[in-house]
């Protein structure tokens, strides 16, 4: 400071602060020797504070306005008085402007991951960033804790601190907040102001307070972004098969838009082979597209089931099935079928009588055929079941029906029982 200097500073002045700047916090007035005269004017401007510090300790907090200044430093008499001091006043005054306004667009976010546990995806690691706005609220309590004589205090000197304690209460409000990953983003502003009022409550000591806390995105890593977007697409397109398809579809997009590329004939051959294979499955009888139909590579495929036949049969009006074919010997042996039984199988448009379709003929050709009605004037059989006789031949009937076959002996059994009835009649004469 030169000589014209010390001089003017030895008279009555005025004391102010224009802020030309955007980070300052705290600005100290400059003096020769920090000597505040008697009777200097104080103006503060709205959105400032002037700490008066006087002989080492905070004296007075002035607000806006204008402000006349009493100290112990005396205009001119006090320089000459202070010869024995080698011309410096042994009375100290300063004069720290505080900027009272919001602090905007400070930037925070996390260095390294945050690792919480989800109730949906369990163990994961989460990134964070947005920006905060901060403000002094105790202008006495900032200048003693954290400025001490900086003569300028700038935003850029507490911002990693702030950062610090940002990231370390971010962790925990995640933790317990409750919310799944998937639901972050609905509940960003509820976790951003209950971050801003825990960091208000850490800060308080200092003379701070965050009047704004902002979580602009919340991010998984890569590996796991990857994860989720495959996840997303395979809840779009429903199930395996779907996917194939969208996938194929994808390959042949990228193909069409890359003609004079070397692969692409190869995702064409590829995406041919993968169609055909799909064709030939859905055109297979019995063939299915969904993914219990999918073989694995190497294997081959399982032959179709064989496919059955189901009858049904019109018994007494009603209608009783499905029967398969080794189920209907049964029917006509209980009688259920007949060829005059009324049946339907699928491919058929109406219920036709059993003997007017070809394929139950063997089916009915197992039982044996109705006995044929006995002549008229033949005698009854003989009900008993030991005595045999053969029946008189009957004309012209008895010649044309066609007879059972016996079982082998049974005409030796006749004719001893011939035997034995002569002998008989002879013993009785």
């Amino acid at each position: 400071m030169g000589l014209m200097d010390m001089i003017r500073g030895e008279f009555i002045d005025i004391i102010e602060w224009l802020d030309d700047s955007r980070d300052t916090l705290v600005w100290r007035f400059p003096r020769h020797d920090n000597e505040i005269k008697m009777g200097a004017k104080l103006i503060v401007r709205e959105g400032q504070a002037a700490v008066f510090v006087n002989e080492g300790k905070i004296a007075d907090t002035f607000q806006a306005g204008t402000h006349t200044l009493s100290t112990q430093n005396m205009p001119v008499l006090t320089t000459l008085k202070s010869w024995p001091y080698g011309f410096e006043s042994p009375f100290k005054a300063e004069v720290y402007f505080v900027n009272l306004r919001q602090f905007t667009d400070l930037k925070w976010g996390t260095q390294n991951p945050v690792i919480v546990r989800d109730s949906e995806f369990g163990m994961v690691r989460l990134r964070a960033f947005g920006a905060y706005a901060m403000r002094v609220t105790d202008p006495a309590k900032l200048l003693t804790e954290l400025v001490g004589t900086d003569p300028q205090f700038r935003t850029e000197e507490v911002s990693d601190y702030l950062r610090q304690m940002i990231v370390s209460k971010l962790g925990t409000a995640l933790a317990t907040s409750g919310v799944s990953l998937l639901d972050l983003s609905a509940q960003q502003q509820n976790i951003g102001q209950r971050i801003a009022g825990v960091l208000s409550e850490d800060l308080s000591n200092l003379g701070i307070t965050i009047t704004n806390f902002i979580i602009e995105n919340i991010s998984v890593p890569p590996e796991v972004e990857e994860a989720l977007d495959k996840r997303t697409q395979m809840g779009v397109v429903g199930d395996l098969d779907q996917y194939t398809k969208f996938q194929t579809a994808q390959a042949i997009e990228d193909a069409a838009q890359n003609p004079g590329g070397g692969g692409a004939d190869g995702i064409g051959m590829g995406v041919g082979i993968a169609v055909g294979q799909q064709m030939a499955e859905r055109l297979r009888p019995g063939g299915s597209s969904g993914p219990a139909a999918q073989q694995p590579a190497g294997q081959a495929a399982a032959p179709p089931p064989v496919p059955v036949q189901q009858w049904y049969l019109g018994v007494d009006g009603q209608q009783q099935g499905p029967f398969t074919g080794p189920d209907l010997p049964a029917k006509v042996s209980s009688g259920e079928l007949s060829p005059q039984t009324l049946v339907w199988t699928a491919g058929m448009d109406n219920w036709q009588p059993a003997a007017e379709i070809a394929a139950l003929a063997p089916v009915l050709s197992i039982a044996p055929p109705p006995l044929p009605p006995a002549a008229p004037g033949a005698p009854a059989a003989a009900p008993a079941p030991a005595a045999t006789s053969d029946p008189a031949p009957d004309s012209a009937g008895s010649a044309d029906a066609p007879s059972a076959p016996s079982a082998p002996g049974s005409g030796d059994a006749a004719a001893g029982g011939g035997s034995a009835s002569d002998g008989q009649s002879s013993t009785a004469q």
